[in-house]
């Protein structure tokens, strides 16, 4: 068997991202919830938040081509692909991958931790942006620059834990006018603050933000490929 060119092999593994899944689901959160939606999970993350439900996704996966991974999305038949992780970004090759989609005439939507410059991203993507709050515990990795990138095609997420996050929140979307921007998007950590607790707290203060809950989890609670 003759063995494969060093050029052609750094050709092919310049294409490859690690993947940990690709799975057709409904999307559960932000301006597209609800609508059919390919998943496209990439491996591994440098945030280890304290709400984090995809730890699963830090490691291992396995090294996809580009065309491989399109062949597949394209498999499922739908309009809508989000690329998620992990934190996507952290694959350098990601931006490849998110120009190929678009070009395939997919509705892209990147969830990104805003701890990586998304100034590369494909302007036909949607960003979604998730802010870290203080009890994320990783707050001080939030790349402040990025909000001024942001533009009314993409989109900003804050995860709220408990009042004291809400309020560090609000006090970041008011002072930076977030929401004359693009979409802002307040959803409770599951497992720490009450649903109906955010949601009169928004109302209450009249905060010019979308309340969201997780749709999937709701459907699937927290089942990998969901």
């Amino acid at each position: 068997m003759s063995a494969v060119a060093p050029d052609a092999a750094a050709a092919s593994a310049a294409d490859r991202l690690r993947i940990t899944e690709i799975f057709l689901s409904l999307q559960g959160e932000a301006r597209d919830a609800g609508w059919p939606t390919v998943f496209v999970r990439l491996t591994g993350c440098p945030l280890r938040c304290t709400y984090c439900d995809t730890a699963y996704a830090f490691h291992g996966g396995e090294w996809r081509d580009v065309d491989a991974i399109l062949a597949e999305v394209a498999r499922h038949g739908v309009r809508h692909v989000c690329v998620t992780g992990g934190e996507p970004l952290a694959q350098k090759r990601c931006l490849g991958l998110l120009s190929r989609l678009c070009d395939a005439g997919h509705a892209v939507s990147l969830e990104t931790s805003g701890a990586i410059d998304i100034s590369g991203v494909d302007a036909r993507v949607s960003r979604v942006l998730d802010v870290k709050t203080p009890a994320s515990g990783e707050v001080g990795r939030n790349l402040w620059e990025n909000l001024a990138l942001l533009t009314a095609h993409d989109q900003v997420k804050f995860v709220v834990c408990d009042r004291a996050d809400y309020e560090w929140a609000r006090g970041v979307v008011l002072e930076r006018a977030l929401h004359a921007r693009c979409d802002v998007l307040f959803s409770p950590s599951k497992s720490e603050l009450s649903a109906t607790e955010l949601a009169d707290w928004i109302v209450a203060d009249r905060l010019p933000v979308r309340f969201q809950m997780q749709l999937h989890k709701l459907l699937w609670n927290d089942a990998p490929g969901r």
